[in-house]
C-alpha cells in the first residue's frame, strides 16, 4: 500500500476548527486506500509563547531543558490531531519524534537527523492507523529530547517521507504555493507550478519563508518531491523537484526565464572592519571566531587599499546576532591592529534567483541598471551561478522588489 506523508504548519493547526479540518482531509486520504503519516508543528505561536515563559524564569537557560520545554508544543498538536481523527472514526496514534524513531546528533537546539528507525511507524501503519508525528524533534544517543532548529518540522517531514520511500511529501501551509515573489509586496506575483531544488534552496535561504532550507537540502539529497500547498484550499500548489523531473512532468526549464523568483530579506545587518592587515590568516581568524560562536555569516566583500598592505572587509549577519557579532569583530579587530568597526542594521537584501542565469549573461547588469534608474544605491553585491544579491537601504527593499519583478517580466509568467 502506498504511503502518503503530510506536514501541517503551525497556522494550519492553530485552532480546534483548523485541527478538525486537517483531520477531515487526512481521513479522506486514508479512506482512499493510502497509509498516512502526518507531521505537525506546534499550534500557532505556541513555541514563541513557551520561549517567552522561559525568559521570565531565566535569561540563561540550560540547552537540555530548553529542548525539553519547546518540544512540548508539537506534542499538543499531535495528540489533538490524533483525537480529532479518532472522533471522526479514523484510527490514529500520536508519536513523539523519539517514539517515531527519529535519531539526531548529540547537539541541543540545532541537531541534524542521523537516522530514522521505522519499526514503530510501520507497526502502527500495519494496524490500520494514521500515524501523527511531532515535527522539529528527535532523541540523541542518550535518549534525551533534541530539537532540530526553528522550522525543523519541514525537515522532519521530508526525512520521514524519504525513509518511507513515499512518492511525494505534501507540505501544507497558509500559502498555496511558491510565488515569483511575496504577493504581499507585489500583488501581481504569479504562482509557479514547478521550482527546482536549487532555486528553492536559494529562495528559502534568501528570505522566502515558505520552506525551511534544510528541508529542501534533504529533499534534493534523496530526490524527494515536495508539494507545497494550501491547508485551506483544495487546489494544486507548487512542486519542488529536480530539473530533470520537472522536464519529465512537462514543465519548462528553458532559458527564456533567467529569473524565476525574487526574495527580500529584512532580517539582516551589515558589519564593516577597516584597514585590516592584508596577510594570510586574517579572514580565517575573524570568521573562525564568529563561527565558533555559532554566528552565520552570509555575504562577504573585501577591498584592497592601493598600498596593498591593508584591506577593508564588510559582511552580513542575521539581525538578532548583530550585537554579539560586533563584539567579536571589535575584539579581533583590536588584536589585528585594524582601524575600526562599524555596523548598520538599517539594510535589506534583495535577490534574484533562477537556474536559467547559468546560460543567460547580462542578468546582473540588468538588475543594477534597474536599481540605478530609481536611485537605489547598492552597498554590497554577491553572486552565484543562479543568484544575484544586493544589499540596499531597508526602506528601499520593497520598492526594489516591485521594480525588479516588473523589469524581469515576472508579472507576465504563465
Amino acid at each position: 500500500m502506498e504511503v502518503i506523508v503530510h506536514k501541517y504548519g503551525g497556522t494550519s493547526v492553530g485552532t480546534p476548527d483548523k485541527i478538525r479540518n486537517v483531520a477531515r482531509r487526512v481521513k479522506e486520504v486514508k479512506d482512499n486506500g493510502y497509509e498516512v503519516v502526518v507531521i505537525v508543528s506546534a499550534m500557532g505561536h505556541t513555541t514563541d509563547e513557551l520561549i517567552d515563559l522561559m525568559n521570565k524564569v531565566t535569561d540563561n537557560p540550560d540547552p537540555r531543558e530548553y529542548d525539553m520545554l519547546v518540544s512540548t508544543g508539537e506534542q499538543v498538536s499531535a495528540a489533538l490531531l490524533a483525537m480529532a481523527l479518532q472522533a471522526q472514526g479514523c484510527p490514529a496514534v500520536s508519536l513523539t519524534g523519539g517514539q517515531a524513531g527519529v535519531v539526531t546528533e548529540d547537539i541541543y537546539k540545532k541537531a541534524r537527523i542521523k537516522d530514522i528507525k521505522l519499526d514503530r511507524i510501520k507497526k502502527e501503519l500495519k494496524a490500520g492507523k494514521v500515524v501523527v508525528v511531532t515535527g522539529f524533534q528527535g532523541v540523541d544517543s542518550q535518549g534525551d529530547i533534541i530539537t532540530i532548529g526553528r522550522g525543523g518540522s519541514d525537515t522532519s517531514a521530508v526525512a520521514i517521507a524519504a525513509a518511507l520511500h513515499a512518492q511525494v511529501c505534501d507540505i501544507y501551509t497558509d500559502v498555496d504555493g511558491v510565488y515569483t515573489t511575496d504577493p504581499r509586496i507585489c500583488p501581481d506575483a504569479k504562482k509557479l507550478k514547478y521550482v527546482s531544488y536549487e532555486e528553492m534552496l536559494e529562495l528559502a535561504s534568501l528570505g522566502a519563508q515558505v520552506l525551511h532550507p534544510r528541508s529542501v537540502e534533504c529533499a534534493s539529497i534523496y530526490n524527494m518531491v515536495i508539494h507545497l500547498r494550501s491547508s485551506q484550499k483544495e487546489i494544486e500548489g507548487t512542486y519542488i523537484m529536480s530539473p530533470e523531473r520537472i522536464i519529465e512532468e512537462g514543465g519548462k526549464m528553458e532559458k527564456k526565464e533567467a529569473v524565476r523568483g525574487i526574495a527580500l530579506d529584512e532580517n539582516i545587518a551589515k558589519i564593516g572592519i577597516f584597514k585590516v592587515p592584508d596577510k594570510p590568516g586574517t579572514a580565517a581568524r575573524l570568521f573562525g571566531a564568529l563561527a565558533a560562536d555559532k554566528i552565520n555569516v552570509d555575504m562577504i566583500v573585501q577591498s584592497i587599499h592601493t598600498a596593498g598592505s591593508q584591506a577593508d572587509m564588510a559582511f552580513t549577519v542575521d539581525k538578532p546576532d548583530l550585537k554579539k557579532a560586533v563584539a567579536i569583530t571589535e575584539k579581533i579587530a583590536k588584536e589585528l591592529g585594524a582601524e575600526g568597526v562599524v555596523s548598520d542594521s538599517d539594510v535589506s537584501k534583495v535577490s534574484l534567483v533562477g537556474i536559467g542565469m547559468v546560460s543567460q549573461p547580462g542578468t546582473a547588469s540588468k538588475m543594477f541598471a534597474a536599481l540605478s534608474g530609481e536611485k537605489i544605491n547598492i552597498q554590497m553585491i554577491s553572486t552565484s551561478e543562479i543568484k544575484v544579491s544586493c544589499i540596499i537601504k531597508a526602506e528601499q527593499g520593497k520598492q526594489a522588489v516591485q521594480l525588479l519583478h516588473k523589469a524581469f517580466g515576472l508579472d507576465k509568467v504563465a
